[in-house]
């Protein structure tokens, strides 16, 4: 009897035969092998096309803003330059608000409050020291910053409701605060100043000139925002947004990024107040009342919270709206106010950039099937 005949019958093995280095390994001829590893392989070309093809259409959006926005003051009047000169101050303003509340995951009803010192530090500096205004620009803002930092210290202790009274209390005091040290501020008279002249060489008309000032400054703003979300400081801004006991797990110092936002979130707001200084020539503490900082949130939180559009829709809809609703009704401008803001909400209640995104991609969907 044979040795296989005393083993007994052979078994089917369980382990697939592994091929020598040379052999041929049939495919099965159905084709159905390697399908999952092409369809990812597929669709992750889809994704990166998709991805490439929408930067491309943002980037030629953004061309073609900026072009409209250099064209618009040749073409509107002067009343309509400047007011969407205001409307590039505001978006400054909500660049840093953004920073901190749609980045950053903290409130703040004080924004105001740092808005009027870049502004009355630009007014004290132009008119009592006679500094040149391109000069007041950077005192201002590094003021601000300096301030929103040492504000920043105790309220990152702060969550909620009890950071946000906090913040209102800020914007509540500085207005009997602005008018005690009258020899300073002027008081409740303000001060007037005179507005930056244009140089002969450009030929633009003053409300020309200083629409150009804001929208350069609005430019450098847009630029260092976008460059500070994309670096570690960012990262861990969005980090401590989303999750702060992970956060804190990865190693994010937590009152650092918080008390940081604060700084940076002061400090453009600082540079919007130079910028409104500039462009109106004067200032009084009923200027920067507690209004002023919910006005901006609302402006924000209708514009969209973290996005990169949500400041500029949310500058229009601060200039713009306050002055629809005095139209529509003069005897109740704030009801009418409100009301617009809660239909908003009811409609995007993203904001008006999240409204957009969402008939964008309706658009595409629909472009796609045809």
């Amino acid at each position: 009897m044979s040795e296989r005949s005393e083993r007994g019958p052979a078994r089917p093995s369980l382990v697939a035969p592994v091929a020598d280095e040379g052999d041929h390994v049939s495919e099965p001829s159905d084709g159905r092998a390697g399908l999952p590893g092409q369809a990812a392989e597929a669709s992750a070309g889809a994704r990166g096309w998709r991805g490439a093809l929408v930067a491309r259409w943002r980037g030629i959006a953004v061309v073609a803003l900026l072009a409209v926005a250099i064209y618009a003051p040749f073409e509107l009047v002067p009343f309509r330059v400047f007011q969407f000169t205001m409307v590039l101050v505001y978006a400054v303003a909500l660049i840093g608000l953004n920073l901190l509340v749609g980045h950053a995951g903290q409130i703040s009803l004080g924004h105001g409050a740092f808005f009027a010192v870049g502004a009355y530090t630009t007014a004290i500096m132009f008119d009592r020291w006679d500094v040149p205004y391109p000069l007041t620009l950077p005192a201002a803002a590094a003021l601000a910053f300096v301030l929103g930092w040492a504000f920043g210290l105790p309220a990152v202790r702060l969550h909620g409701l009890y950071l946000a009274l906090v913040t209102l209390a800020i914007a509540i005091f500085l207005v009997p605060l602005l008018k005690r040290f009258e020899s300073v501020t002027g008081g409740s008279m303000g001060l007037t100043l005179a507005k930056p002249a244009p140089p002969a060489w450009t030929g633009l008309a003053p409300d020309q000139w200083l629409y150009f000032l804001a929208l350069a400054v609005t430019v450098v703003a847009v630029l260092l925002a976008r460059n500070l979300l994309r670096s570690r400081v960012g990262r861990a801004m969005r980090a401590v947004r989303d999750n702060e006991a992970a956060a804190e797990v990865m190693g994010v110092r937590l009152a650092f990024y918080k008390t940081l936002a604060f700084a940076w979130s002061a400090m453009f707001a600082g540079a919007a107040g130079c910028v409104y200084t500039w462009v109106i020539g004067f200032v009084s503490p009923d200027s920067f009342a507690v209004t002023l900082s919910i006005t901006l949130l609302a402006g924000l939180v209708v514009g969209g919270l973290g996005s990169p559009a949500g400041p500029l829709l949310g500058g229009l809809f601060v200039m713009f709206v306050p002055s629809l609703s005095q139209d529509v009704n003069e005897a109740a401008p704030g009801v009418v106010f409100g009301l617009l803001i809660i239909a908003v909400m009811y409609v995007a209640p993203t904001g008006l950039a999240g409204l957009a995104g969402r008939a964008a991609r309706t658009i595409g969907r629909t472009l796609r099937r045809e």
